[in-house]
């Protein structure tokens, strides 16, 4: 099964990264396209403008982001694709620009592929 990692773009690219995905609907403030070292930016798996409108990164709404966001990628046919490119690598680092290391939008679509591939 392949190594799933997270880590904010604002990081360094490591070759240790594998293969890299940007899992935000909007581009990271400060980082030049040409920099960023994406193998993939999967903005359609990224939760929608309404659902992260919502949650504004508020930790105690984290509990019911976690339930809507995974209610949409169940119904997300991009979801699919992005596992498909998970099983084709052995390291998938999923990235995310968000201050909050413990509740974004990559820590439940990691947690989500998980499950699927199991």
């Amino acid at each position: 099964m392949s190594a799933i990692t997270i880590k904010r773009i604002y990081e360094p690219a490591a070759k240790a990264d594998g293969f890299r995905v940007l899992v935000d609907r909007l581009w990271p403030r400060g980082i030049k396209k040409e920099n960023a070292h994406l193998d993939e930016w999967a903005k359609a798996v990224a939760p929608s403008d309404a659902l992260r409108k919502w949650f504004n990164h508020d930790p105690e709404k984290w509990a019911e982001f976690c339930r809507r966001y995974e209610a949409e990628l169940k119904e997300n046919e991009a979801v699919e694709a992005l596992i498909e490119q998970v099983k084709e690598h052995k390291t998938v680092t999923l990235l995310y620009a968000a201050h909050d290391e413990e509740h974004n939008q990559a820590l439940v679509l990691q947690k989500y592929i998980h499950k699927r591939l199991k």
